[in-house]
């Protein structure tokens, strides 16, 4: 099984992990409410993003990100909290600030973590962000992918939707990486609110069914399937918060016959019971067959955004470092677990962490 994906040789490349996406503040309000808040904990965070950050901090891989930013003490912010990862910036765009943000911005992301039977929710205030202005051409592919060289590329369906020039330069991106036998994984990650002003659903699945031609490795849900890729699976309900693992199986069996290229397909499996306690597991296919992580029954939660975005550096994990698919599952679900159990988006534990879980400890006080 250790063909199913052809990685590039860490000695060619100098990178092992590169996101492409936006980077926000995340405003936090702790187990408050956004409309009632009066201070806030601040975090950077964005889906994309998450992945390298993780890739770095937990699997002590080397990672960057292609984003852009204001230069101003926002974007400066944010450039604070992505060197504190340990993210690498050398591919960051910056543009110039006139001084009230109306012709760039940091998008900012006010996130309550949600509390028993009070679901988490979250409020963006993005429009107009620097990384949303990303066209086509802006990036050097050649020289990252080319001269420096990339192991595995991340990018997803919420940069995608955020305007039009930006699918345009995911497409751009993901077209050069394979020219240069780059992985390419995508988080499809279906937003109704970011796609509404974009054209709805239609334009959903017209742009991302473009993108997916070009991605190795595609992650989503059975409602990000649905909406983004048009794959229908009978009896799905969007106010169901539980997946069914034998219907992404009839999915995916659909999808990788219209994309091929598909060597790889992932979901979480989440029974959300309450905003504090979930039923949480992952499935993934890869050359033909399925391999399913164990099932954590009514797993803790502390702040389940970055939940799936730990999954999906565990999983680039696994097959990076050669594991095969079922360890690959295995670090996704592992990690993504431990991701809910911290607050704010990115992963705060490392790998030992993640394999002591892997392996059933318990949560026995650490001396």
């Amino acid at each position: 099984m250790a063909d199913i994906l052809n990685i590039r040789a860490a000695r060619d490349c100098k990178w092992d992990c590169v996101s492409f996406g936006e980077v926000m503040l995340r405003f936090d309000p702790g187990f408050g409410r956004v409309r009632t808040a009066r201070t806030f904990q601040v975090w950077e965070g964005g889906g994309e993003y998450n992945v390298a950050r993780a890739m770095r901090k937990c699997w002590g891989k080397r990672a960057a990100v292609v984003t852009a930013l204001p230069v101003n003490d926002l974007g400066w912010l944010v450039e604070d909290f992505i060197m504190q990862g340990g993210v690498d910036m050398s591919h960051v765009i910056w543009r110039e600030h006139d001084g009230i943000g109306r012709n760039t911005r940091v998008g900012l992301n006010f996130t309550e973590k949600g509390f028993g039977i009070r679901a988490a929710l979250g409020c963006s205030d993005r429009a107009n962000s620097a990384a949303s202005q990303i066209r086509p051409g802006e990036v050097n592919w050649d020289k990252l992918f080319g001269e420096e060289g990339v192991r595995w590329f991340h990018t997803g369906g919420i940069f995608a939707a955020l305007a039009p020039n930006t699918s345009e330069a995911v497409i751009e991106a993901v077209e050069a990486a394979h020219k240069y036998g780059t992985i390419v994984s995508y988080d499809l990650n279906y937003r109704a609110s970011l796609w509404k002003s974009q054209g709805g659903q239609e334009a959903a699945r017209k742009i991302n069914r473009k993108i997916a031609s070009h991605v190795d490795v595609m992650i989503g849900n059975e409602e990000d399937f649905t909406a983004c890729l048009g794959f229908e699976v009978e009896g799905l309900d969007e106010h169901i918060s539980s997946i069914d693992p034998a219907n992404f199986k009839k999915m995916i069996a659909t999808a990788v016959k219209e994309f091929p290229n598909f060597k790889v397909a992932a979901t979480t499996l989440r029974n959300a019971k309450t905003a504090s306690f979930n039923d949480w597991s992952a499935i993934l296919y890869a050359g033909g067959e399925f391999y399913q992580s164990m099932m954590r029954e009514n797993l803790e939660i502390y702040d389940r955004v970055g939940g799936g975005d730990g999954f999906a550096s565990g999983l680039a994990y696994g097959f990076l470092e050669g594991k095969g698919p079922q360890a690959a599952v295995e670090y996704g679900a592992a990690h993504g677990a431990l991701a809910m159990t911290t607050p704010g988006d990115t992963s705060m534990v490392n790998a030992r962490e993640v394999e002591a879980v892997m392996k059933g400890k318990g949560a026995r006080v650490i001396r």
